[in-house]
């Protein structure tokens, strides 16, 4: 049983001082320049230019992962019964 602990214990402490445990970590930390370098990084790649660009930008720099609205599923539609 101590050994179980002590495996535990070592594992953990390693994920914690891992480099990919503090990239995790700062993933929800993204500044809104880091954000909009991304995005012009994105439609240069694309080779974006006029309206296309700017409407490209705007949607990019709009969207939020973490806190996205995701779409309601549409309501199906019953049908109605005909009594005859």
């Amino acid at each position: 049983m101590f050994r179980i602990m002590m495996a535990a214990l070592l594992a953990a402490g390693l994920f914690a001082l891992s480099p990919s445990a503090k990239t995790f970590a700062q993933e929800k930390n993204v500044t809104a320049k880091d954000k909009k370098a991304t995005c012009e990084f994105g439609a240069d790649d694309q080779k974006l230019k006029g309206t296309e660009r700017k409407n490209f930008l705007a949607k990019c720099l709009a969207k939020d992962d973490a806190t996205a609205k995701k779409p309601k599923p549409k309501p199906k539609k019953k049908e109605e019964k005909k009594e005859g």
